[in-house]
């Protein structure tokens, strides 16, 4: 059986931005960005500071966002 998030994750559409919350040794990260790739065993989320991937088992909650607001301009 598998766990509900690792269940959301492959049902959405590639390409959704979402947020990963998984464990890590000695507690827990998040990845947000976009979905990119979803199999059985894992997933590849798209963020800022380049692609994560997940193993599902490791997936402690998990949801869709919206879309990230613009960058403001610079301060003059």
């Amino acid at each position: 059986m598998t766990a509900p998030f690792a269940d959301l994750l492959t049902k959405l559409p590639l390409g959704t931005r979402v947020v990963v919350r998984f464990s890590i040794e000695g507690g827990f990260t998040d990845a947000l960005g976009d979905l990119v790739a979803c199999g059985d065993d894992e997933c590849t989320v798209d963020t800022r500071r380049g692609a994560i991937t997940v193993s599902l088992a490791d997936v402690v909650a998990a949801k869709p966002v919206p879309p990230a607001p613009p960058r403001r301009n610079p301060r003059a």
